[in-house]
């Protein structure tokens, strides 16, 4: 019941998550320099509480290598490509293509992690990609929207995937907390979208402070997100954390249309038909856990 239930949450924030990404974008934030404070908020947020679980608990650092591994992975790698998505594909449509990423996790995670495989877990996962299937046959779309922002949505969605079963992984044996984890997690991958920035981005240090003012909000639902699907999948198996935390799309599509506006993001049948797929699929999944 834990993991159904912190997976579900995970799902909740990283769904307002792609909402204040785009809110932040609305306000002037430069996205690409934002994916630092994004990050950055979200390390700072949960390193304190790790602090405390740390002295609590105890901590091996050997353990910690896959965490920073993860960290580095996503939201690292992807902090840049999820902003993209956002910017490109709106918050919606990117919410729903990354919510794709349970078949790649449940593909990944039955052979690799001999996780059990029942029929009804495949049934929620294909209502749950059926979802992106139906968003891309959409012929109406915001005037904002790019393909690129799609392409780097299920990039996302496959370094998501890769993300799960590295963190499924590590947590079936001796691991830190959860709390531990998750902020480890998230340092790698601030140092990560740093390094990059500093490699790319010489305007940085003039953009990093209105950006930091835009997409504060974004780092905390990053932060809380982090915690509540580190924490399901220290208790639940992959195949039922992934689809849970999938249900990101039915969020972000009902948050987008209370604070930003039906017609901003385009919010027609279609993506309404995505988002209940998402759902529909999440709750078989939650049935058979």
């Amino acid at each position: 019941m834990t993991a159904v239930v912190f997976g579900a949450l995970s799902g909740a924030l990283f769904g307002a998550l792609a909402v204040a990404v785009r809110t932040g974008i609305r306000r002037g934030g430069d996205p690409i320099v934002g994916a630092l404070p994004v990050a950055g908020v979200a390390a700072l947020a949960l390193v304190p509480l790790a602090a405390v679980a740390a002295g609590v608990e105890g901590v091996d650092p050997a353990d910690l290598w896959p965490f920073v591994l993860a960290g580095a992975l996503v939201p690292g790698t992807t902090q840049v490509l999820f902003m993209v998505a956002v910017r490109d594909a709106g918050p919606s449509r990117a919410a729903i293509l990354i919510g794709t990423a349970p078949l790649m996790s449940i593909a990944i995670a039955l052979p690799l992690l001999d996780e059990p495989f029942q029929p009804l877990l495949l049934v929620g996962t294909l209502l749950i990609v059926g979802g992106g299937v139906v968003l891309a046959l959409e012929r109406e779309r915001p005037a904002h929207f790019r393909v690129l922002g799609a392409v780097a949505a299920l990039v996302c969605a496959a370094l998501f995937a890769a993300r799960d079963n590295i963190v499924r992984w590590a947590a079936r044996d001796t691991h830190p907390s959860p709390l531990v984890a998750s902020a480890v997690a998230l340092v790698a991958a601030t140092l990560v979208v740093l390094a990059y920035l500093l490699a790319r981005r010489a305007d940085l240090r003039a953009h990093l402070q209105p950006a930091t003012r835009a997409f504060a909000p974004a780092g905390i639902c990053l932060g809380a997100a982090y915690a509540c699907l580190f924490v399901a999948f220290d208790r639940g198996r992959v195949s039922i954390v992934a689809p849970l935390n999938a249900t990101q799309s039915l969020w972000a599509v009902l948050l987008s249309a209370l604070l930003l506006g039906r017609a901003t993001d385009m919010i027609g049948r279609k993506l309404l038909a995505a988002a209940v797929l998402v759902v529909a699929g999440a709750a078989v999944i939650g049935a058979v856990r």
